[in-house]
């Protein structure tokens, strides 16, 4: 069965390209939005997703314990500097 390329909830498909972009500038990334993704490294567009995917689950439990969670989405530059200094 093939997968459909349909997004689930077309409204939310503006605030997922808002996170991705917010997503991109806080690890570095600058001009994300007019880069060509061809040029970046797979490491680099993987980092994009995976931070996306982590800033949302980081919602998803404020909103299920109250707000009480703290983030740690100030630490992703940190991160992704010391990893591409390596």
């Amino acid at each position: 069965m093939s997968r459909s390329r349909k997004p689930v909830n077309p409204a939310a498909q503006q605030a997922l390209e808002q996170l991705k972009l917010e997503t991109a500038a806080e690890i570095g990334l600058s001009d994300y939005k007019n880069q060509y993704k061809g040029a970046l490294t797979s490491a680099d567009n993987g980092r994009v997703g995976g931070h996306m995917v982590r800033k949302m689950i980081e919602a998803q439990e404020q909103k299920f314990s109250g707000g009480t969670t703290q983030s740690n989405s100030g630490t992703l530059t940190a991160k992704y500097d010391a990893n591409k200094k390596s």
